[in-house]
């Protein structure tokens, strides 16, 4: 099996994982605007599939994050390198259809991450010159991964209560009726953001590809346009086929959402993405996480048992067992395609 097939399939599956990606995580940008109504859900959805597109030609830090702060695979040959980036990709793939099936807001983004993780622990068993960037992940996954929900809960929290009091006076049915209307733009905000990080995820792991093959200098730092194209028609094909199990779980699941909820909650989830990838770090954040913690910080405010903890309990869960579920996957992914490849080579 040639380097280029491999780095074909490679390209192929990254296309798939973007795929998922989109449906398993349309519901995100569009869950809470559905549930009020501001939104119909197939106009929710054409709308997240543009912005998505839009949002993933805006910038390639998350993207350079994802192919060289993971793993490190500068000292190995081409089909090692491959075998490695094939394994993490069928891993994360396998994760994001178990959770999606079961209706769980997951993280796509540690989904991949873990992937990689795992294949390239995987892969040290055949080759000692494999590096994991523990260092990295800790500083750019692991510390956002911790810090961006509670970034999300405790802005939402204090944006609503602020919200709350400036129109306390007013009169509930305008003051929804209005924010109704604002949510088709945060709810924008956040599909933007969400092709912002998600995409670049996918860009960076073809990177990768066409850097082992030779198609890209490997000290190159601009990744070419057809990438990032594919990436982000991906992405958004993903997103117009829909989200819908993972819809109900955000907008009706976790608390009862009204437009002025729905509306803090997604410009928070922007604003936390769209800091998150300008970052000085370019941290690869998970926008369920995000927007997932933001609606229960406006939940929250109402009082605390208006967040229905059970459903959140679970997705909290998911989120925690991502990485090393993921990683777990992708090891075993990553046996079976050494085991193919090494027929071939």
């Amino acid at each position: 099996m040639t380097d280029i097939v491999l780095a074909l399939i490679v390209i192929v599956l990254a296309v798939g994982f973007d795929f998922t990606n989109g449906f398993h995580d349309a519901a995100n940008a569009i869950a809470t605007a559905v549930s009020t109504r501001a939104l119909r859900p197939r106009a929710a959805l054409v709308m997240a599939a543009v912005m998505n597109m839009i949002g993933a030609m805006l910038g390639t830090a998350v993207a350079h994050t994802i192919a060289t702060d993971i793993v490190d695979l500068n000292d190995i040959n081409n089909h090692e390198a491959l075998s490695i980036v094939l394994g993490a990709l069928l891993g994360a793939i396998a994760w994001n259809l178990i959770t999606w099936w079961f209706g769980l807001p997951s993280s796509s983004s540690h989904a991949l991450i873990g992937g990689l993780a795992g294949a390239g622990l995987a892969a040290m068993v055949y080759w000692d010159n494999v590096a994991v960037q523990w260092a990295k992940i800790v500083e750019k996954v692991i510390i956002p991964m911790v810090a961006s929900p509670l970034i999300g809960f405790s802005l939402a929290f204090a944006l609503m209560v602020a919200v709350t009091w400036i129109f306390k006076k007013a009169s509930p049915h305008k003051v929804m009726r209005r924010f109704r209307f604002a949510q088709i733009g945060s709810s924008a905000m956040l599909a933007l953001g969400h092709g912002l990080q998600d995409a670049q995820k996918t860009m960076g792991v073809m990177f990768m590809a066409t850097m082992a093959v030779g198609w890209v200098d490997p000290g190159s730092t601009t990744i070419p346009i057809w990438i990032k194209l594919l990436a982000a028609c991906a992405i958004s094909a993903g997103t117009y086929a829909g989200g819908f199990r993972i819809m109900r779980t955000l907008g009706r699941k976790v608390i009862e959402v009204d437009p002025a909820k729905g509306f803090v909650a997604e410009l928070v989830g922007a604003i936390v993405l769209w800091g998150a990838a300008y970052s000085p770090v370019h941290a690869p954040i998970s926008t369920t996480h995000t927007i997932t913690t933001a609606i229960m910080g406006v939940g929250a405010t109402k009082r605390l048992s208006a967040v229905r903890w059970g459903v959140a309990k679970n997705i909290v869960a998911a989120w925690v067992l991502t990485l090393p579920a993921a990683a777990t996957v992708a090891a075993g992914c990553f046996f079976a395609v050494h085991g193919v490849v090494s027929l071939f080579v």
